[in-house]
């Protein structure tokens, strides 16, 4: 999905809302989601978004699907009782601090085994770019017609690092903060210059725990 078409879209949203409502453009800053899946099955998606910074509403994750792609252009549906900033700013503040809910990609029709992108709305650089934000493929998903595999969950987003005393390296999405949220990285000697960077990769069950873990983050490439 292009830009104009994000706009396209977010306008239908907005002629949706009630007088009492408005609706508040959101971005990705994380995704997960099944590396493959069954056709005609819905599956859900994890996604870490920026929550907006002038109240706080309903989350709809805006998702669409057509013939080569899932994509979310999520929001916000503030009730304006709510709001607590001018109108002027309520677009691009933003809050340091990422809301983790999920949503549900449709079922996607294969009668032999495909891909389709994964795409949202997103941001290259920080957070107050918010205001327009491009669509963006965090990656691909296979679809198959029977016995997809389950053992691999692809992840993508904007991420921050940290090493501790043992070595063990560990990332998690930008936004969130609690201890729950950091994932050991497999490949630590690959962490410079990940703080801040988008980066690919995959979520997996290791042959044995590393760092005490037993689900951990491969590194596929950074942006």
């Amino acid at each position: 999905m292009r830009p104009t078409m994000f706009v396209a879209l977010f306008a239908l949203i907005v002629g949706c809302g009630g007088p009492d409502t408005q609706l508040q453009p959101a971005v990705v800053e994380w995704m997960e989601w099944p590396a493959e899946v069954l056709q005609n099955t819905p599956f859900t998606v994890r996604l870490v978004v920026w929550q907006q910074g002038c109240g706080f509403g309903a989350f709809r994750p805006g998702v669409s699907a057509d013939q080569s792609a899932v994509t979310f252009s999520p929001y916000f549906l503030l009730d304006k009782k709510n709001i607590i900033c001018e109108p002027a700013v309520q677009v691009t503040a933003i809050a340091f601090l990422a809301l983790d809910t999920s949503g549900t990609a449709p079922g996607l029709a294969a009668p032999y085994a495909r891909t389709f992108d994964m795409r949202a709305a997103s941001v290259v650089a920080t957070p107050s770019s918010a205001a327009d934000p491009a669509i963006r493929t965090f990656g691909t998903v296979v679809v198959r017609p029977a016995s997809p595999d389950s053992s691999r969950t692809d992840a993508a987003g904007t991420v921050y690092t940290s090493v501790d005393s043992a070595g063990c390296a560990r990332i998690r999405p930008l936004g969130l903060y609690s201890p729950t949220s950091y994932r050991v990285l497999d490949n630590p000697a690959d962490t410079t210059g990940l703080n801040g960077a988008f980066v690919r990769g995959y979520i997996y069950q290791p042959a044995a725990p590393i760092c005490g873990e037993t689900r951990v983050f491969h590194l596929v490439a950074r942006n």
